[in-house]
């Protein structure tokens, strides 16, 4: 059975970005959308629920609107709602194993210059047990997430840690560029080699951006003959990854990252995430690994 695409919608407008672009990565997929309310009853509600409505009718209403946006857009998708009576981030991690993607909304700081990412979202991330895109508000590309009618094809973009496992990352944006038709960029940021090191004959220099784009490409060549009509790029520069890698984000479709499947304290999600999540102008995807 194929497992669905899954987006957490609570009224907002961030989740209903997500769901829109899940609903397009469920159609790309071809599979169907499960829509996700959780809710608990609370003694101080938000302000969100009006006065004369209870909050498991506001909670249902909620849903019921995500579900119709998201048939206006895709009137042959098939759509799966849920309400669940139970903490957001045990509802979400709970479908997330079940899922072949988690699609989650964060707000926009002001317009393009970042992400303000909610508890939920990041208490998710923090122990991921699945892939999880992040979907910004009022993202330009929410109506269609690499919607085959654009002009031209831009570029998924996956950084790579050669320190960390990275099969399982480059593996989704690989799968993730072929479902959009689009170009994939592989991109490795390195520190510069220590004096010491330099001292030992080390490589160094043009030397170590040679050996380490070297290394990039026979990453990509491991699945590139499963997806030969694909344009790979492989880029290895020295500095700091997040810089580097939110430059190459600014044209993107999306970002893919990893992250460790771990307990984690809360909101510690590693500086290179952290720095995706907050500042990329595109969808960034969250791919977890052991």
């Amino acid at each position: 059975m194929l497992r669905p695409v899954t987006a957490g919608v609570d009224g907002s407008p961030e989740s209903l970005a997500a769901a829109t672009w899940a609903a397009d990565e469920a159609r790309l997929r071809n599979v169907p959308l499960h829509l996700l309310h959780a809710w608990e009853w609370s003694p101080h509600p938000t302000v969100a629920v009006p006065a004369d409505t209870s909050q498991r009718d506001w909670a249902h209403q909620t849903l019921r609107a995500a579900v119709d946006h998201v048939r206006a857009l895709h009137p042959d998708l098939t759509v799966i709602d849920r309400q669940v009576s139970q903490p957001a981030v045990t509802a979400l991690r709970e479908a997330s194993e079940q899922s072949a993607l988690l699609v989650l909304g964060t707000r926009g700081i002001s317009g393009f210059t970042g992400y303000l990412v909610g508890s939920v979202a990041l208490h998710v991330i923090a122990r991921p047990e699945g892939p999880i895109v992040l979907v910004r508000a009022g993202h330009q590309d929410a109506k269609g997430a690499g919607s085959a009618a654009s002009a031209s094809p831009r570029e998924v973009v996956v950084g790579v840690d050669f320190d960390r496992p990275c099969d399982e990352i480059v593996a989704f944006a690989f799968e993730e560029a072929r479902l959009r038709g689009a170009d994939l960029h592989l991109i490795h940021a390195y520190s510069a080699p220590s004096l010491y090191a330099v001292g030992t004959g080390r490589p160094s220099g043009p030397e170590l951006r040679a050996e380490r784009e070297k290394t990039l490409v026979a990453v990509a060549r491991q699945l590139h003959e499963k997806y030969p009509d694909l344009t790979v790029t492989a880029t290895a520069s020295q500095g700091r990854p997040a810089p580097r890698l939110l430059r190459a984000a600014k044209e993107a479709e999306l970002l893919v990252l990893g992250r460790r499947r771990r307990d984690s304290r809360f909101g510690h999600s590693g500086p290179v995430t952290h720095a995706a999540l907050h500042h990329a102008p595109c969808p960034v995807a969250v791919v977890p690994y052991d």
